[in-house]
């Protein structure tokens, strides 16, 4: 694999970040909407991961701004986080939780392709994204069973 440049690590780690950030948001969003006694094992989850994703984010930001990079503002982000989106039945917690294991996917490829940018040449990032990328393969497990137990149910 040919070494990436600087600006293309940047790139991604901003792409990261963006994502990071949409996760929170909605995050947020569901977990202040979901309605039921099954959605509150849901929410809480949610709720109390809202602090790690803007920790993640931070962890981003900073590192761009070691590598000389730029952290962008709101009107600079571009949100597309599709599968994640509240859903209008605020009931439906399984379609949360699928979604939530597609935005756990979605990181995961992303700190992948970060960890392999990196390969030989710029360890802090690979080390940080690593740290990320373990922190992301946990919650998603955690979800998986969630889904499981949930499907067993209805």
């Amino acid at each position: 694999m040919p070494k990436a440049s600087q600006n293309t690590i940047i790139e991604e780690l901003q792409k990261s970040y963006r994502m990071e950030l949409e996760t929170v948001t909605n995050y947020l969003a569901i977990s202040i909407n979901l309605d039921g006694v099954r959605a509150e094992e849901i929410k809480k989850a949610l709720a109390a991961d809202i602090p790690e994703e803007l920790m993640h984010a931070r962890q981003l930001g900073e590192r761009m701004k070691q590598l000389s990079g730029f952290v962008p503002g709101s009107l600079a982000l571009e949100f597309g986080q599709k599968s994640l989106q509240p859903p209008q039945d605020t009931t439906d917690v399984t379609s949360v939780i699928e979604g939530v294991i597609q935005a756990e996917d979605d990181a995961i490829n992303q700190y992948n392709k970060i960890i392999r940018l990196c390969e030989g040449q710029d360890y802090v990032t690979q080390d940080l994204c690593i740290r990320l990328l373990s922190s992301e393969e946990a919650h998603k497990v955690m979800f998986v069973g969630f889904l499981k137990e949930y499907r067993k149910k209805a």
